[in-house]
């Protein structure tokens, strides 16, 4: 989960093989049209935008930066949830796929 500035930043850089996990998922506290780079990510990646209320926005696929600057992957809608999975794992989710965000993560729980 790539839920602070640190860990947005880092994303998958580096990583040459996901092994036994399907993917990141990337959380902002407010809305954003922020995009994403390839800069140092070594397998090429598909990224899902979803909306503060979880319905898909947009699936881009993402090759590794091999110039510089790296280009930047942005949708012009404001997302506020994005899954980075390995290329082709999203082929054939539907465009009225929703991601059950559940409750604020950003909200603590009451002890």
């Amino acid at each position: 989960m790539a839920d602070t500035p640190n860990r947005r930043s880092r994303g998958l850089m580096g990583v040459t093989d996901l092994g036994d996990l399907d993917g990141m998922v990337f959380l902002l506290p407010a809305p954003s049209t922020g995009g994403f780079w390839m800069k140092d990510t070594l397998i090429p990646l598909d990224v899902a935008f979803f909306a503060t209320d979880g319905s898909l926005l947009a699936v881009l696929t993402m090759e590794p930066c091999t110039s510089d600057p790296c280009p930047t992957y942005a949708i012009d809608e404001p997302w506020q949830w994005a899954i980075e999975v390995r290329a082709g794992d999203f082929d054939g989710l539907p465009p009225t796929a929703r991601l059950d965000v559940g409750r604020d993560p950003f909200v603590p729980l009451k002890s």
